[in-house]
């Protein structure tokens, strides 16, 4: 066996093993998700509060890995930083049963919005060098999809355990089962793969190329547009399109869509390039005015579109910058990347949940206008992230 099978292998492998560790904790964090909406909505919340929570959680989930990333960079203790930021999806999550309030409960989200933001970028270094032997985008994909299983479970999960409870609340304690089931993969991925982050110690690039922060400009933009699904859950069941206990299975079915066009675009990001991202960015797009100006047929078809956007984005928007940043500057690219990307997500939640008090159209104006910028700027950068691939 060649050296570069083994290392191939060995790469693969590595993936996997993150794949499992994704696996859990998005069956526990993303199921919570599947629900968080209605839940908040019986506490008290109105849609602007539920649209602004779940803003401020993403936001604070990305634009705190601009520090994570940083932090990372200096230490390169990846995978301790991980651990920490996967140990709070323990308590975190769980804990949601107990919350009297919806004040508690954005509370815990926020929590755990801030151990995502904590392991983001520490992870994303591994698994990018990992990454690199089998190609970018076929490295992110297959990731995604195991990623993705996770966040297929979950929500069916939680739609068991709403049809048993007939309530959200008593539903976040079946999560304690997967988040202590993430702790025990990432023990075993570091006791298997020890080595792994070694490389990201070696100094290579000295500054983040222009065309990365051009990139970032795009993706906050895409960030901005995109509609957060418990906002859009909040609306289904608001307008009686779907039942109760009908709100986790879409999530799941989502997920699913999410996992396995990530695949797809995986692939064909290793040979198209951006290319893929515009088209997942258009499709993603349908989900507006499918979602808010549609029936319960095209609900069901808006988060078809939704679940396609995020599988384009979960392959391609980290493998453009793994592509074009060297290994040594990654945690802070990630991190940054992250943080202009939470920023503008959470503005956006932001003014299309205020936008939906005084117009549903305003709202798919907003969000359309905002993701098709964003996709002409990935359409203009096809040529410069290949010569900038190219000098990396």
């Amino acid at each position: 066996m060649t050296a570069a099978l083994e290392n191939r292998r060995a790469a693969i492998g590595f993936i996997v093993c993150l794949g499992i560790v994704s696996l859990f904790a998005d069956m526990t964090y993303e199921g919570a998700h599947s629900i968080i909406g209605p839940y908040l909505g019986d506490l008290g919340a109105s849609i602007a509060t539920i649209a602004f929570i779940s803003g401020l959680g993403e936001m604070l989930g990305a634009s705190l890995r601009f520090f994570s990333g940083r932090f990372a960079n200096r230490t390169h203790a990846y995978w301790t930083i991980t651990a920490f930021g996967y140990a709070m999806n323990v308590i975190a999550v769980p804990a949601l049963a107990y919350a009297g309030s919806w004040k508690v409960a954005a509370m815990l989200v926020i929590a755990e919005r801030t151990g995502k933001a904590l392991r983001g970028p520490a992870r994303d270094v591994l698994l990018s060098e990992a990454t690199g032997e089998v190609g970018h985008g076929f490295g992110f994909g297959l990731h995604s999809i195991m990623d993705q299983t996770g966040a297929v479970v979950g929500p069916l999960l939680m739609y068991v355990a709403v049809m048993r409870s007939q309530n959200y609340g008593s539903a976040f304690l079946w999560l304690a089962v997967p988040a202590v089931g993430t702790m025990l993969a990432l023990l075993t991925a570091r006791v298997l793969h020890p080595s792994r982050g070694k490389s990201a110690r070696i100094p290579r690039q000295e500054t983040l190329p222009r065309v990365f922060w051009i990139y970032v400009v795009a993706a906050g933009l895409l960030a901005c547009g995109f509609i957060d699904f418990p906002v859009l859950a909040a609306h289904f069941q608001k307008m009686a399109f779907l039942k109760q206990k009908e709100i986790p299975l879409l999530y799941a079915g989502a997920m699913a869509v999410n996992g396995f066009t990530a695949l797809i675009f995986g692939r064909l990001f290793d040979r198209f390039g951006i290319l893929v991202l515009v088209i997942g960015t258009l499709i993603s797009m349908l989900s507006l005015p499918l979602g808010f100006l549609g029936g319960p047929a095209a609900a069901v078809a808006s988060i078809a579109c939704w679940g396609t956007g995020l599988g384009a984005q979960d392959a391609s928007l980290r493998s453009g910058i793994a592509q074009v940043v060297s290994m040594n500057k990654r945690g802070g690219a990630f991190g940054a990347f992250n943080g202009v990307f939470g920023v503008l997500w959470f503005l956006g939640s932001w003014a299309m949940g205020n936008l939906y008090g005084y117009s549903i159209a305003a709202v798919v104006i907003f969000g359309v206008t905002c993701q098709f910028a964003a996709a002409v700027m990935f359409l203009k950068l096809r040529r410069p992230l290949a010569a900038a691939r190219q000098h990396n």
